[in-house]
């Protein structure tokens, strides 16, 4: 059998991924089919790694990591999928567990160091405020319990709705919302500390 990190690096062309739909893709990967590993991550790649991305807070080595420990748990655990049209709140849901797991095992790091190597903040029109602020942020998020931290990056830096955030924690909206709750009052609260984000949250 083949292993899902020797499908995500086979050659694909993309030029059928786009009239390949999640039932047909589901079955492939249910099958093993050599194609579907590929059209997976081309579908949904840059969804994972931007989900993993607001709750890690880095694109370096652990990223890469837990990404491929993503295609894995997906690639072995297809089979337990029963709606192929959930495809993606079922990947969203192991990307989120995964990437929490990581979060709890992982020992302690500086956010700082990482963040300032991210594109989107380092692009030209991202001024030297502008990453002062970011990076005030991440600190804050690594001050926050994981329950916490996790629901309220994908609210704040995802925009996703209440029910997407849920089912991507794998709690119940009333669980999501309690944990939201708590979660803006220690930002807030936190973020009250640095000067770069003081005016910002006297406005709200």
């Amino acid at each position: 059998m083949d292993h899902p990190l020797r499908i995500v690096r086979a050659p694909w062309s993309g030029d059928t991924v786009d009239h390949v739909d999640d039932a047909r893709l589901v079955a492939g990967l249910r099958a093993r089919e050599a194609w579907a590993g590929p059209a997976l991550i081309q579908r949904y790649g840059n969804h994972v790694r931007r989900l993993l991305f607001r709750i890690l807070g880095s694109q370096g080595e652990e990223h890469e990591d837990v990404f491929q420990d993503v295609v894995t748990e997906v690639w072995q655990g297809i089979a337990k999928l029963k709606d192929a049209h959930a495809l993606k709140p079922w990947l969203t849901r192991i990307a989120v567990f995964t990437a929490r797991s990581a979060l709890r095992g992982r020992r302690r790091r500086h956010w700082l160091s990482f963040f300032e190597e991210i594109p989107e903040i380092e692009a030209a029109w991202a001024g030297p405020d502008l990453r002062e602020a970011a990076r005030a942020v991440y600190e804050i998020f690594e001050r926050m319990p994981v329950d916490e931290r996790i629901p309220f990056s994908l609210r704040m830096l995802d925009d996703l709705d209440l029910e997407t955030t849920a089912d991507a924690c794998g709690t119940s909206l009333a669980t999501v919302r309690r944990r939201l709750v708590r979660a803006e009052r220690r930002f807030f609260k936190l973020a009250r500390q640095y000067d770069v984000l003081r005016p910002w949250v006297e406005s709200r």
